[in-house]
């Protein structure tokens, strides 16, 4: 297959075999295809324009012409000089004596004449010059596309022409020219108008599709005066680029200058032993005076082979391909001092093979970084930017890319440069510090860096940059100082959080602002509750001492503390604590504080810890020994807590707590054995009653009534006026149904201890058991006289009354009791519940009215709530009952009774959980159930269960009771 391009710019395909197809095959073939005779056309090799001119028996393939080459067709356009006078023939008679004929001839011989003189007119302007082309011959130029019709229409009219063989010199050259043969010429062009007119169309349509040059632009040409004096000055001149202007470069040479000669003789100089100046110097300097080497060559030789070393150690050839370390390139740019043709020809080397970097990786940004230090090297810094101008549009998302184009840029361009870079990769800090480092202003500086924020809101450094210029413009706010520290904080710097509070604050006070202490413990808080603890604890140790007076100081940070637990801020608390402990290292009031507080809102670990470097500092402290020995036991640990309370008791070893506390211990873990022999240790170191009362609790546990009864009767001989003995002696007396000697028991412990109230409600129960009521009533009235003001007496004789029916006698105790002690909580709860339903409430308000703040007045109106279905109220008001008092076992009963009738299990198992923090010991339901033998090593869930079971018998009893 050959292409040939036509004059028409169009391309003729001809499917032919070059190696089998000859010349004029091929010209035949683009006869019929364009109808172009063979005579007419010329043919042209495209590439190297080589006229065909071969014969036609010769093969393609040996012109150069290979499949899918491309020849070009051009079209001679032959044109006629100006006709010469052809000798005249002689003339014939019957013309001469015919002058119509003549008249008849002129015209269309004027006419052949004028069209022929016209069509090849060498010079015309709008075709190109003939005056060397001949008839039959080759045109020196291509004639224009188009102009194929024009001609054979010329050749047709040149044989008309030879047909009439002349024009006016011709046949009639001798004839009169005379009025008639006017007429003729007149007619005759006449007659040749529809013609002409048909030529003149055919001009047009060709100058309309070929155009000249001034047309094409008539119409910018018209619009240049609108062109004002500045634009034409801004116009760059175009220098004259035409090869005749172009003057040859001669070569000049000059001779070497010794310099050279020098440097290349000490360079290739080789010697075999060190002179005396290279030995004094220990061989370490370059020996000289050699032997010349003048061989200049030889030089050049070695520099290319070391250099091909250096390049080779550059780059490896994997593949065909050039791989080159730019990292490593970029280094020894920086110390690259061109100054000679040597290190010329190493930087040609090093531009090749960056260039190879950068045409087989061309996403690799440090391969266009180090090709635009190369160029900038060698002194071409505008290569240097057009090179990292690509390497942008090849690697944007590559900040280092962005920043030597900014490096390399003008001042003037600089920032256009690095505000693409930003906006192409708006996540970049780098490119971000760059953009706000460009600008002079100080406010143009802030808006860049608040963009930037915009962009990167937890970007370390833009809030360091903003903070810093915040700092130098708004000296005396505190926040700006407060704001650093949490941003170190927040990036891990914890360190630096103090440095920098302690140092804001300083500034401060150079300023001349008052540090307000009470401030500054807010913006402690506001930063607990944002998470920057560090920040809250660094305010709190730098600011809660300004203001406060020495002897003060731990009144009032104790305060503190209480009120920041108060409203939640357990991490203020826990460094108002903490500051406290390192000026009161030995307060053992302040380590109770600090460890009850780890306890409710701290862990273990703290707790342990608070506790371990407690005792360090106040060792005698037995509170802070059993504390951290609890905590221990009740975290399953009993080995360590023995640790504990072993550490303690070499520390204070005539401790009764410790003592104690070891016997609890192992009395709870069952193992009675042990609890006895620490309390016989106890006794024999000369214990107190609670020794003695614990003795007999273990003996009591394991059945023992005899040592049991023995103990009692030891320690009531050493501490008769310890009334729990007497109370255990006739409660063992009751057991063993020895009523008598109870009552016995009884009376002498009133003698010992008359104010004893448990020991007064004991004996009227024994009395009521034994006797009846007439002997129980005049216990009590005993009592209330030993004891006036008593509410714990005067309900135990309002109950009594119940319990025999006798409801009025009860109410008018009740009365009595209220005007003798109308504060009492007790008896205000008792009286709610003595009164019929309609009058409870009223009831309710007056006991608000005189203890408002009472438990059991609270936990009477909760019941009324209860009662009434009022969850939500109940629940309340119960909550705050188990809150006022949680060691009182009974109102967690009636709580979680509540829960169980009306709450969720998620409500049940959280009281069940407060309750077993409290640890309730008290309560007039529960000591009993809490006390008995059988319940001894109950845990408190079970107790209180037990407890809400009795509660549940004691209210259907008194359903019964009504009905």
């Amino acid at each position: 297959m050959v292409f040939i391009t036509s004059p028409n710019h169009k391309t003729l395909t001809l499917n032919l075999n070059p190696k089998t197809t000859t010349l004029q095959t091929l010209k035949l073939q683009i006869e019929q295809k364009s109808q172009i005779p063979i005579s007419e056309q010329r043919l042209f090799i495209s590439q190297s324009l080589q006229l065909l001119t071969q014969t036609g028996s010769t093969l393609l393939s040996d012109l150069g012409i290979r499949p899918l080459s491309t020849l070009t067709l051009h079209i001679p356009l032959l044109g006629h000089p100006t006709p010469q006078r052809p000798q005249t023939p002689p003339r014939v008679p019957q013309l001469q004596a015919s002058p119509k004929l003549c008249r008849w001839a002129r015209p269309w011989c004027h006419w052949v004449h004028h069209t022929i003189r016209y069509r090849a007119c060498p010079g015309r302007p709008d075709l190109p010059d003939r005056s060397a082309t001949t008839i039959g011959g080759a045109a020196t130029a291509a004639a224009p596309p188009g102009l194929a019709a024009v001609v054979g229409s010329l050749r047709k009219r040149k044989k008309m022409k030879e047909r009439i063989k002349g024009n006016d010199v011709g046949l009639f050259a001798s004839a009169e020219y005379d009025d008639e043969d006017k007429e003729a010429d007149a007619n005759g062009l006449e007659e040749k108008g529809p013609e002409r007119s048909s030529l003149k169309e055919e001009i047009e349509k060709y100058r309309a599709s070929n155009p000249k040059i001034t047309e094409q632009f008539a119409n910018l040409k018209r619009k240049l005066y609108t062109v004002s004096a500045q634009e034409w000055e801004s116009i760059p001149e175009i220098g004259d680029y035409s090869l005749r202007n172009k003057k040859k470069r001669f070569e000049s040479f000059v001779p070497v200058p010794d310099t050279l000669l020098e440097k290349a003789r000490q360079e290739k100089e080789h010697v075999t032993a060190l002179d005396p100046k290279s030995r004094s110097a220990g061989g370490t300097e370059t020996p000289w005076s050699q032997t010349p080497v003048t061989d200049l060559t030889a030089v050049g030789e070695g520099r290319g082979t070391v250099l091909s070393l250096k390049l080779d150690r550059l780059s490896d050839s994997v593949s065909g391909l050039t791989v080159v370390d730019p990292k490593g390139y970029l280094t020894d740019l920086k110390s690259m001092k061109i100054t000679s043709d040597a290190e010329i020809s190493d930087i040609k080397k090093a531009r090749l093979l960056l260039k190879s970097v950068t045409q087989t990786n061309p996403k690799h940004p440090p391969g266009w970084i180090a090709a635009a230090r190369l160029e900038e090297v060698a002194g071409k810094i505008q290569a240097a930017r057009q090179l990292i101008q690509k390497g942008c549009e090849e690697c944007p998302k590559s900040e280092d890319v962005w920043l030597e184009a900014c490096r390399l840029a003008n001042p003037d361009e600089a920032k256009a440069v690095i505000a693409k870079g930003v906006k192409t990769i708006p996540n970049s800090v780098k490119l971000w510090m760059q953009a706000a480092k460009l600008e002079h202003d100080d406010l143009n500086r802030s808006r860049v860096l608040r963009k930037g924020l915009e962009h990167i809101p937890d970007s370390v450094r833009l809030w360091k940059a903003v903070l810093n210029k915040a700092r130098e413009k708004l000296s005396k706010e505190p926040a700006i100082w407060i704001t650093a520290a949490k941003l170190e904080e927040a990036n891990g710097n914890t360190s630096m959080v103090g440095k920098i509070i302690e140092r804001g604050i300083r500034a401060l006070q150079r300023e001349g602002l008052a540090i307000d202490r009470e401030a500054w413990m807010r913006e402690a808080e506001a930063a607990e509750r944002a998470g920057s603890v560090a920040t809250c604890q660094a305010i709190i140790r730098n600011t809660i001492g300004i203001g406060v007076e020495e002897e003060d100081r731990k009144r009032t940070w104790v305060a503190d503390a209480e009120e920041c637990k108060k409203r939640g801020s357990i991490e203020t608390a826990r460094a108002i604590y903490a500051h406290a402990l390192t000026v009161f290292l030995t307060k053992k009031s302040i380590w109770l504080k600090a460890a009850q507080l780890e306890k409710s809102h701290g862990t273990r670990e703290s707790l342990d810890a608070l506790l371990r470097k407690a005792v360090t500092y106040r060792p005698q402290a037995e509170v802070l020994w059993l504390m951290g020995a609890k905590e221990k036991w009740l975290a399953g640990d009993v080995p360590a807590a023995r640790a504990i309370l072993q550490e303690a008791y070499a520390a204070i070893p005539n401790s009764e707590e410790i003592w104690l506390a070891a016997f609890k211990l192992e009395f709870e873990n069952n193992e009675p054995e042990r609890a006895r022999m620490l309390l016989a240790k106890a006794r024999e170191r000369g214990g107190t009653e609670k020794v003695w009362m614990k003795s007999a609790i273990v003996e009591r546990e394991l059945g023992n009534l005899y040592e049991e009864r023995k103990l009692l009767d030891e320690g009531l001989k050493r501490y008769g006026s310890f009334f729990k003995l007497w109370l255990m002696l006739g409660q063992l007396e009751e057991r063993l149904g020895h009523l008598e000697k109870a009552k016995e028991a009884y009376d002498s412990g009133l003698k010992h201890c008359s104010n004893s109230i448990p020991l007064w409600l004991s004996r009227a129960n024994l009395e009521e058991k034994m006797v009846g009521l007439s002997k129980a009533r005049a216990v009590l009235t005993m009592g209330r006289k030993k004891n006036p003001q008593n509410p714990e007496l005067w309900l135990a004789a309002v109950r009594a009354e119940l319990r025999h029916g006798n409801k009025k006698e009860a109410d008018i105790l009740m009365a009595k009791a209220l005007q003798e002690c109308p504060n009492s909580g007790i008896l205000w709860a008792a009286s709610i519940d003595m009164v019929p339903r309609p009058q409870r409430k009223t009831k309710s308000m007056d006991a608000l009215k005189k203890c408002d703040h009472d438990p059991h007045v609270i936990a009477a109106v909760a019941k009324l709530f209860w009662h009434d279905r009022k969850v939500d109220k109940a629940r309340n008001w119960l909550n705050r009952a188990v809150t006022l008092a949680p060691d009182i076992g009974d109102f967690w009963a009636l709580y979680y009774k509540f829960e169980l009738q009306h709450g969720t299990e998620e409500n049940q198992k959280d009281v069940l959980k407060r309750c077993e923090a409290a640890e309730p010991k008290h309560g007039e339901k529960w000591q009993p159930i809490s006390k008995a033998v059988e319940n001894s090593h109950q845990s408190t869930e079970a107790i209180l269960k037990k407890v809400v079971v009795a509660l549940g018998k004691e209210e259907s009893a008194a359903e019964n009771n009504k009905h």
